[in-house]
């Protein structure tokens, strides 16, 4: 039996990568794409300095989110504290 190419799109690879999971979930996976696109058509970072700070942008938003959401979950009161 033959080993699959490494061309074949029909695998999931992207579902296996764990910084591709952890972006999707982030709801910024698109803007990371648009990055990647506009590396790949330029091959110039410089270029792509909107598309970088959109997707920056979206990931603080993210993490902020998180981080409050986070907090909300902390208990309130000293209790589980060590004395």
């Amino acid at each position: 039996m033959a080993s699959p190419s490494p061309h074949d799109r029909r695998r999931k690879d992207d579902e296996d990568d764990p910084i591709e999971r952890m972006i999707s979930r982030t709801g910024c996976a698109e803007l990371h794409y648009s990055v990647q696109e506009c590396m790949a058509e330029h091959q110039d970072w410089r270029v792509c300095q909107n598309q970088v700070q959109t997707f920056k942008d979206c990931m603080m938003n993210f993490q902020k989110a998180r981080k409050e959401q986070l907090m909300k979950q902390q208990p309130t009161s000293t209790e589980s504290a060590p004395s």
